[in-house]
């Protein structure tokens, strides 16, 4: 009698217990979960946790599975080399909600199921996804995971599939267009008229990344939301575009010093827009910039197309004539249309008010702003006149956001962006820097007179 008293309150204690045990149990967020996968493969900590996945994921039982279906992103995830595991891969699902699943391969011997379903997976890495799979949760190490298997072979939404062609070609092109504007005449403008060029640039890459990184540790960004603050960098750290050139033609500026800054500040990107990526983002944890993969992007993007630009203004001086207007109208419809197209498949991440909130756009606004009103005083203080600081300013505040998305695509999974925040945080600023572009016009005649004898 007395032992089976003993048992009934035993069994009451772990009654009591267990909800009070599991109600104390916080499950991990996706992005928690990524950054313990990730630190994992990293070799920081618990290095076999890649391999105890795999064979999780192999050894699962999914005949009680629920069949879902989400549009996200395929990433992946690689041992490094200083761990003993190194070259082991892991592929996770990342719903566009945050949710993360562990992609279950295939067996070798299921050779129809990797042909149909996996094929070529890691081509996919860089696109948005469809996915239709079935799931099953699972505890590895103290965490619960869900599992994932394919029902059939994702599929990119015809949207993604053409903004990712569209912004590689209008990038392209673009700048074969600025190319086609351009001769020696206007590199050479920095030895002839050199203070005005001087200033732009360090004010493109001295003075803008420096505001993008007080903004950045003031408003917390740094600290909470690591990737917007790459994003900050990696936009202040590009050269101007024809959008500043336009702009600085419709606030009656020195278009011809707008233009040799933006030729100037194109070429000296490809060393400054890594190497100012590197400085500032080198203390964000978990942070690492992939300098080469900028480099060659650039290369392939910016330096490679405004040479054939300048080689066939050099030999079919005529046609370049002709298509420059055609190639700048392109520009700002690229631009715009890379903007538009991007917040339309990325409308999920503009839901995400506590990351994307007031204090966002607050920064992004603010960021082009100041850009232009630091491109005002400095020019002043140095003695400039007003139709050069026109041009100063805009290109100070105005920058190649189609550049910027770009290399966020490019990198985003690579770097770990969870959430896209680079390149949102790009798009967000190309927007915003048409709007503090305009009212900064508008303004001008109030605060910029400028003199008909100033005008060249």
């Amino acid at each position: 009698m007395v032992k089976s008293n003993r048992i009934c309150l035993f069994v009451c204690i772990l009654l009591i217990l267990y909800p009070i045990s599991l109600f104390g149990m916080e499950k991990k967020t996706g992005e928690e979960l990524y950054k313990t996968i990730s630190t994992s493969a990293k070799g920081l900590e618990n290095q076999g946790l890649i391999k105890e996945l795999q064979t999780k994921a192999g050894n699962l039982d999914w005949q009680d599975s629920k069949d879902i279906k989400f549009t996200g992103n395929l990433r992946l995830i690689t041992q490094k080399e200083q761990t003993e595991q190194k070259g082991l891969k892991i592929f996770l699902l990342r719903d566009l909600s945050g949710d993360i699943y562990v992609l279950s391969l295939p067996k070798k011997t299921e050779k129809s199921e990797i042909k149909s379903f996996y094929f070529e997976l890691e081509e996919s890495l860089s696109n948005k996804l469809n996915f239709n799979v079935i799931v099953k949760s699972a505890v590895v190490n103290g965490d619960t995971y869900t599992f994932a298997k394919f029902v059939q072979k994702p599929q990119q939404p015809a949207l993604d599939k053409v903004f990712k062609i569209c912004i590689i070609l209008m990038l392209f092109f673009v700048m074969v267009g600025m190319g086609l504007t351009l001769t020696l005449k206007e590199f050479a403008l920095v030895f002839t008229s050199p203070r005005g060029i001087i200033l732009g640039e360090i004010l493109q890459f001295g003075i803008m990344p420096f505001i993008a990184m007080i903004l950045g540790h003031l408003l917390g960004f740094y600290e909470y939301y690591p990737f917007i603050f790459v994003g900050m960098i990696l936009i202040t750290a590009t050269p101007g575009g024809v959008t500043s050139n336009l702009m600085t033609y419709y606030a009656k500026g020195d278009l011809a010093l707008s233009i040799s800054m933006t030729s100037f500040s194109t070429v000296l990107s490809l060393f400054f827009t890594p190497l100012l990526l590197s400085l500032y983002c080198a203390g964000v944890p978990d942070i690492s910039i992939p300098v080469m993969i900028i480099v060659q992007t650039m290369l392939v993007l910016v330096i490679v197309p405004l040479i054939i630009g300048m080689s066939v203004r050099s030999k079919w001086p005529g046609f370049a004539a002709k298509t420059t207007k055609i190639f700048s109208l392109l520009g700002i419809i690229a631009l715009l249309f890379l903007i538009i197209t991007g917040i339309l498949s990325n409308l999920h991440a503009f839901a995400d008010t506590e990351r994307h909130g007031v204090l966002f756009y607050t920064m992004v606004l603010s960021l082009t702003a100041l850009g232009m009103i630091t491109g005002i005083i400095l020019p002043k203080l140095a003695g400039v006149n007003n139709y050069q600081t026109r041009a100063i300013s805009l290109e100070s505040g105005l920058r190649n956001a189609s550049l910027a998305m770009a290399i966020a695509l490019l990198i985003q999974d690579l770097m770990g962006d969870f959430y896209g925040s680079m390149f949102v945080t790009s798009g967000m600023f190309g927007l915003g820097m048409y709007i503090a572009g305009l009212i900064c016009i508008a303004t001008y005649k109030k605060i910029l007179p400028v003199e008909a004898e100033e005008v060249r």
